[in-house]
C-alpha cells in the first residue's frame, strides 16, 4: 500500500471514529465559516467542522487529482489541546488517528 492509499485509509477511519464519537455533521456549517483565512479556521468552525469539512474533503481531492501534498504538517497537537480534558478517554482512538495521519507528513514530499 503507497502512502497516499495509507492517507485514505486513515482518513476513513477518522470519519468513522468521528461518527462514533457523535463529531460528524450531517449539515455543513454556513458558507461564511468556509472563508475564514484563520489557521483552522478557528473563528468560524469547531475543530472536528474543520476536519470533517476541509481538511479531509482537500487531502481526498489532493490524492484523486495527483497533487503534491502538504509535508511536514501536524494537525494532532491542535486536538490534543481540545481534548486535553478528556479524564475517561473517550478520544484516544481519535486521537491516535490524527498522529498517525501526522506521521505520514512527516520529512516526507508527497506526490510530484
Amino acid at each position: 500500500m503507497n502512502i497516499e492509499q495509507r492517507i485514505l485509509e486513515k482518513l476513513s477511519h477518522l470519519e468513522i471514529e468521528m461518527r462514533a464519537k457523535s463529531l460528524w455533521e450531517e449539515v455543513p456549517p454556513s458558507p461564511d465559516a468556509f472563508e475564514s483565512v484563520e489557521p483552522f479556521a478557528i473563528d468560524t468552525m469547531e475543530a472536528a467542522q474543520w476536519l470533517q469539512w476541509i481538511l479531509i474533503p482537500r487531502l481526498t481531492a489532493m490524492i484523486d487529482q495527483g497533487a503534491m501534498l502538504p509535508s511536514n504538517f501536524a494537525i494532532a497537537p491542535y486536538f490534543e489541546e481540545i481534548y486535553k480534558d478528556d479524564e475517561e478517554g473517550r478520544f484516544i482512538a481519535f486521537l491516535d488517528h490524527l498522529r498517525e495521519l501526522d506521521s505520514y507528513f512527516q520529512f516526507t514530499v508527497i506526490g510530484e
